[in-house]
């Protein structure tokens, strides 16, 4: 069944421009990684601020709430260009443990950043111990980190 939706999104006309263009997908590609770049500062700077670096006199619910807007854009700009990208190589994304370990680590860190990890920075930081926090910003971290070297690692073929 993934298969057939893979093959029959590389068939749309939105896969075929993007394959058969010289420039689309650089471009598209251009926004994906901007937007991880975005993503990554705005999730970095609230998770180090858990981890209890830098930033120390700004509170952790202030540092999230300015972040959340950048958050939410940069995801968005994410999942579009990303379904740009899959629908250009979908059988090639199909084949590759990268991207299901991608894909697999996205969905996870969605869930987490709007659920666990939101409640944990929104919260008054004397009723969350340190540790929680400190829990919180290094499976945040990692989820990201998994999610940025899953889609490096589909251009090598992996």
């Amino acid at each position: 069944m993934l298969w057939a939706f893979a093959k029959w999104m590389e068939a749309t006309s939105l896969g075929m421009a993007i394959r058969n263009s010289q420039y689309a997908f650089p471009i598209v590609e251009f926004f994906h990684l901007a937007a991880l770049a975005f993503i990554g500062g705005a999730v970095l700077i609230v998770d180090m601020r858990l981890l209890g670096l830098g930033l120390r006199k700004t509170p952790v619910a202030q540092l999230a709430k300015d972040a959340q807007p950048w958050v939410t854009g940069s995801l968005i700009v994410m999942l579009v260009s990303g379904v740009c990208l899959f629908a250009s190589e979908a059988t090639k994304c199909y084949d590759s443990t990268a991207f299901w370990i991608k894909i697999s680590a996205l969905i996870l860190v969605m869930i987490f950043t709007y659920t666990v990890r939101r409640k944990v920075a929104l919260a008054d930081e004397h009723r969350v111990s340190g540790l929680v926090q400190k829990s919180v910003a290094i499976v945040s971290v990692s989820l990201w980190f998994a999610v940025a070297w899953g889609g490096r690692w589909i251009g090598f073929g992996g």
